[in-house]
């Protein structure tokens, strides 16, 4: 299960196909240095993003997966 204090690299690493979902919210900072510290909701927050609607979303794409 994805949650807000993980970091965005770690999601990536673990869920792939979540890239997606961050690039549909607009955090095209998967591939940046501020994924390797940012959590989930400070990124979120920097971009003014809805952090429970994206969790939401994460954990729908990272359980297909499953």
């Amino acid at each position: 299960m994805i949650h807000k204090l993980m970091s965005i690299e770690e999601v990536v690493k673990k869920y792939p196909e979540t890239i997606s979902v961050f690039e549909e919210y607009g955090l095209g900072c998967v591939g940046c240095q501020a994924a390797l510290f940012e959590n989930i909701e400070q990124g979120a927050e920097v971009h003014g993003i809805d952090v429970e609607a994206l969790i939401t979303d994460l954990n729908k794409v990272a359980k297909k997966s499953t």
